[in-house]
Order: structure tokens, then C-alpha cells, then sequence
């Protein structure tokens, strides 16, 4: 019986790549993976050569979520997402549940992960967080106000740079222009930007630029 060894890999700079995770990304032979050219180019950086790529992601999961543990059944498979670890908001999840159900050991190769990087970069408290995955198209106004139950809790929330304004508009709406927010952009990247401050201070400075760019991570405090 092989082993399903879940690596975390980098948001954005190669260089933070584990050694352990190298080490286990040479070792096997099947590479399940989000987007094979994305991987391909993760694997070519580091000169690692003659592995088998799986396309994994959502709907294809119910598909091929059948073929990996039949190869688990001899071999190790290596889970990876495009960037950072799997599972978090990406449908790994539902490998690795397969995986512990049918008895095949699981072994999770930490490394990078936005929503941590972002988190201690925001100098928001960290005592109490709680990440909500990517905000909802509809209904955003109902989905914060179900949040406000949660006092005493930074949230965290991914969001693409088209909706981010409308998002924070929103925001606005239902918790008022003093909240302590911070918009986090591009991280591990060499145009890395944590905007902290009040709601209507980082909602004036996305407002007077000409085109918001790269992954967004919306961190706050209520």
C-alpha cells in the first residue's frame, strides 16, 4: 500500500520551498496536481524530472479521485495545489477523506499558506481567527452580517482583484468605515503589499488606482 503525501508549495517566491518537500516531490512517481503546466514549471525550476502529472481539481475530483487510489494501492502519490497547501479552499480535501477512509496513510508536507502569511502580516490580533475561503458572488451583504455574531475574531477571506471594491463597499455597508481591515496583495511576490488601516482609508487608496492587480487576501477585525 503506497502513501498519499500532501505538499505544501510556494504562493509565489520558489525559494520557499521545503527541503522535505523536495525530497518527497523526487521520490515519487505520480504527481497529482491542480494545473499540470503551473506544476511542470514548479518541477522544471528545481530539476526535477520523469514524473507522471494528474489533473486534480473541482468537478474533475469525482473522477479521479478512483484512479489515485487505485495507484495508491502499489505506489506513494504526491498531492499538490497550484500554490500554497491543499485543501485550503481547493477540493484536496475530498483525496485525503477518500484516502483515510479506505486505510491508506496520509502524510502532509507543511510549507506556504496565504492565509497564515497573511494573517501575521496584517498585525491584526491572532489570537482568534477564522478563515471563511473566497466571498460569496451573492448575498455578501447577508453573508458579513452572519460574521458580526462572531465578536472578538479576525476574519479572512479571499477575493479576486475585479470584485474587490464592490466587496469592500459592502463591508462599508455593514460594519461601518472605522473597521480594522487590511488588504493584502501579491504575497511572497516582488510586489508584495499589505494596505492596513481603517476600512474607508484602504477603500480610498484601491479607489484612486487605475487597475488593482494579483491574488487578494481581506483580512478584519469586528
Amino acid at each position: 500500500m503506497g502513501k498519499l503525501y500532501v505538499v505544501a508549495t510556494p504562493i509565489g517566491n520558489l525559494k520557499d520551498i521545503t527541503l522535505r518537500a523536495l525530497e518527497v516531490l523526487k521520490e515519487v512517481s505520480f504527481v497529482a496536481c491542480e494545473d499540470t503546466r503551473r506544476t511542470s514549471i514548479l518541477l522544471n525550476h528545481f530539476k526535477i524530472e520523469g514524473k507522471k502529472l494528474l489533473s486534480y481539481y473541482e468537478p474533475k475530483e469525482s473522477v479521479q479521485v478512483p484512479k489515485i487510489l487505485k495507484l495508491l494501492e502499489r505506489e506513494d502519490v504526491a498531492l499538490v495545489t497550484d500554490a500554497g497547501t491543499p485543501s485550503i479552499s481547493d477540493p484536496g480535501y475530498k483525496l485525503i477523506k477518500a484516502c483515510i477512509d479506505r486505510g491508506i496513510q496520509v502524510e502532509v508536507i507543511p510549507g506556504p499558506s496565504a492565509v497564515l502569511t497573511a494573517l501575521v502580516g496584517s498585525g491584526l490580533p491572532t489570537d482568534r481567527f477564522l478563515f471563511v475561503g473566497f466571498l460569496p458572488r451573492k448575498g455578501l451583504g447577508g453573508f458579513f452580517e452572519d460574521l458580526k455574531k462572531c465578536e472578538g475574531t479576525t476574519f479572512i477571506a479571499f477575493e479576486s482583484p475585479n470584485r474587490l471594491l464592490k466587496s469592500l463597499e459592502v463591508m462599508k455597508e455593514v460594519y461601518g468605515e472605522d473597521l480594522p481591515i487590511c488588504v493584502a496583495r501579491e504575497l511572497t511576490k516582488m510586489h508584495e503589499e499589505f494596505l492596513r488601516g481603517k476600512l474607508a482609508q484602504v477603500y480610498e487608496e484601491l479607489l484612486s488606482r487605475k487597475e488593482i492587480k494579483g491574488e487578494v487576501v481581506i483580512l478584519w477585525r469586528h
